[in-house]
């Protein structure tokens, strides 16, 4: 029988962040269903850091991330894991509530200027004219930062199996023994960092699932050569009905915002969600589209009332929820494994998350 001190089911940013900053302290195992880590959500993001995407409750991760991220430990990573892109928020006149009330939640907390959208966006159709800039947004380097994070974990001592499922899991005094698909272990702690299997994992287990629904989003990478420039902003409608940003000359990655509910599963494009991405970018802008190089879809996965789930489970000891991070896992990883972390080793929080306040997140809230 293999002993461990923490178990993590997940090798995503979750389980790779969370477990980066436990195998200092503690003998940690992360589980990992597929051959390789990170193949779902974390290997599919659209990899953009930006302070007003998930709302007010994903808001303060985010903007404990950002100084992590763009400043990391030099033993961490040698560089920054963010580059220039900003945000621009459009809609047409009828939008104008919805730009104002974008204003008033961040208000004091987010840098965010009205602006007119057409010079930062040429080709942008006419008949939108209302703009909001959030010059803030910043391109992540998923890879980078997930591989770093798995590094970090190695060098600590942490072990990383890979095609290994948690098939069940139950309590044994004093802590867990766990069926998995190589083998028997046992462990102190289970970490749920499984994503859109995350309430299953809770099932395997014997706890209560918490109500994490994964959503299908479609993303579409196009060929368009007329594309003013590679630099322009991230452009986000206000209505929630598309987002695209250029990525590279002459490409852009468009998603027509989709939430549709999906089972956990490797999670592929809808056509009836591509042809909505294209008309929707087609009613934004007048450059041609040449090709659809590339389609794909991931499942951002949310709790009930859309904040993230961080904590332990308030009926069953030994189990610890980091779940539930919608589409916004990659941006607040720095500082949602600092808050697991401090969490789960019972000490104080770091200087770089000191104003966070964790009971938004626990899971006693959903129970």
């Amino acid at each position: 029988m293999t002993l461990f001190d923490i178990v993590i089911v997940g090798g995503g940013m979750a389980g790779a962040s969370l477990g980066a900053h436990l195998a200092a302290d503690a003998r940690v195992l992360i589980l990992e269903m597929e051959a390789q880590p990170g193949y779902h959500a974390t290997g599919r993001s659209v990899a953009f850091w930006e302070e007003t995407y998930g709302g007010p409750a994903v808001q303060p991760l985010t903007t404990a991330s950002g100084p992590l991220l763009e400043s990391p430990d030099p033993a961490f990573h040698d560089r920054s894991f963010l580059s220039p892109r900003r945000t621009l928020h459009v809609g047409r006149a009828e939008d104008a509530p919805l730009r104002d009330a974008l204003l008033a939640r961040f208000a004091g907390k987010v840098v965010l200027e009205p602006v007119d959208p057409a010079p930062l966006v040429p080709g942008l159709r006419p008949d939108w004219t209302i703009g909001v800039l959030e010059a803030s947004c910043r391109d992540i380097d998923v890879a980078a930062l997930h591989q770093a994070y798995l590094r970090r974990f190695a060098a600590a001592g942490g072990e990383l199996w890979l095609s290994a499922s948690l098939l069940a899991a139950r309590a044994e005094a004093p802590g867990w023994r766990i069926e998995t698909s190589r083998g028997p272990v046992c462990c102190g702690l289970i970490v749920n960092a499984a994503g859109a299997w995350a309430d299953e994992v809770a099932r395997r287990s014997g706890v209560a699932p918490i109500g994490i629904t994964p959503l299908r989003r479609t993303v579409v990478q196009l060929g368009v050569p007329a594309m003013p420039s590679p630099d322009l902003p991230l452009v986000m409608d206000l209505r929630a009905g598309f987002y695209f940003k250029p990525e590279g000359p002459g490409r852009v990655w468009l998603t027509p915002h989709d939430e549709d509910p999906s089972p956990p599963c490797d999670a592929a494009p809808e056509e009836l969600a591509v042809a909505q991405a294209l008309a929707r970018f087609e009613a934004a802008v007048d450059w041609p589209v040449t090709r659809i190089e590339h389609k794909w879809a991931g499942l951002r996965s949310f709790a009930p009332d859309r904040a993230p789930v961080y904590g332990p489970d308030p009926d069953v000891p030994g189990f610890f929820w980091f779940a539930g991070q919608g589409g916004f896992g990659i941006q607040t990883a720095p500082a949602a494994a600092l808050l697991g972390h401090a969490l789960i080793s019972g000490s104080a929080l770091p200087s770089a998350i000191a104003g966070l306040d964790a009971e938004p997140y626990l899971p006693g809230r959903l129970r």
